[in-house]
């Protein structure tokens, strides 16, 4: 990773942060997302102490408006050199929350900032470069229902987390499809059930689960990192694309997953929220 660039969302904490650190030590130049200054200021510390070579940068921004994504997304592409662009920021909410477009939370900064952004930046991408996306094995057993993407009928935290995560793996599937002869791939993974942050904002019921669980099941943020690593930086899956993976292995998502149909409905539905 000497002299590359990497861009990475939700990079302040968890597995985005380890991630960031282990690539500036293998030599990256890492640029950030985050919301919290504080936050951004401790992982800023640790980037240069991984490499105080690369000039990291930091950007500020609320990732679930639609004006925040397309900013970013711009500044993002004015990079000279972006080699490897990481969508890992999200979230679950216990309680349904529509975000200043009206768009439900979820699904804004879980799917549409990974979309946005990843459209802005996708231009300036050349041959040899990486997208990679964190998915989830959540995905299994959900549904989308396209006449319902905001969730207006019914809601509950943890299944339109799972929607949002499938989202993810097909959103990866047309992008993959798209990017076909370019020389740029795009690959999508999960992580493991990680003990980190995620969830603590949640309240609620989902909060006091993901507290009890994470103790008893939950693996190291060291551990959940090393797919998004290997996906970034591996010689062994340079010319792989639109594959999900686990354990720095390729698995089988759901078949849900798998549609080739829902996945080009999901980005055309996508565009047209964007309208980019």
């Amino acid at each position: 990773m000497q002299g590359k660039t990497v861009i990475i969302t939700g990079a302040t904490s968890g597995i985005g942060e380890v991630a960031a650190v282990r690539l500036a030590e293998q030599g990256a130049r890492i640029v950030f997302t985050a919301r919290d200054q504080k936050r951004a200021d401790a992982t800023m510390a640790k980037l240069r102490k991984a490499n105080p070579g690369a000039d990291h940068a930091v950007h500020m921004a609320d990732l679930s408006t639609l004006a925040e994504m397309k900013r970013i997304g711009a500044e993002l592409a004015r990079e000279p050199q972006i080699d490897v662009l990481v969508n890992n920021a999200g979230a679950m909410f216990n309680k349904r929350q529509e975000t200043a477009d009206g768009l439900e939370m979820t699904f804004a900064l879980n799917h549409m900032a990974y979309f946005v952004i990843t459209e802005t930046i996708r231009p300036k991408l050349k041959p040899g470069a990486r997208i990679v996306t964190t998915a989830s094995n959540a995905h299994r057993g959900a549904k989308l229902d396209f006449d319902d993407l905001q969730s207006r009928k019914w809601y509950a935290g943890f299944p339109v987390y799972s929607k949002s995560k499938l989202c993810n793996i097909l959103f990866n599937r047309e992008l993959a499809r798209r990017l076909k002869g370019s020389g740029v791939t795009a690959n999508a993974l999960h992580p493991g059930f990680v003990a980190t942050r995620f969830g603590d904002n949640s309240g609620g019921l989902m909060r006091t689960v993901f507290k009890v669980a994470k103790p008893i099941g939950a693996i190291s943020p060291e551990e959940g990192a090393k797919t998004i690593i290997y996906l970034s930086s591996s010689a062994d899956v340079a010319d792989i694309s639109g594959e999900y993976f686990y354990e720095c292995k390729i698995a089988t998502p759901s078949p849900e997953a798998r549609s080739d149909d829902d996945a080009a409905k999901l980005w055309s539905l996508s565009e047209g929220i964007a309208a980019l």
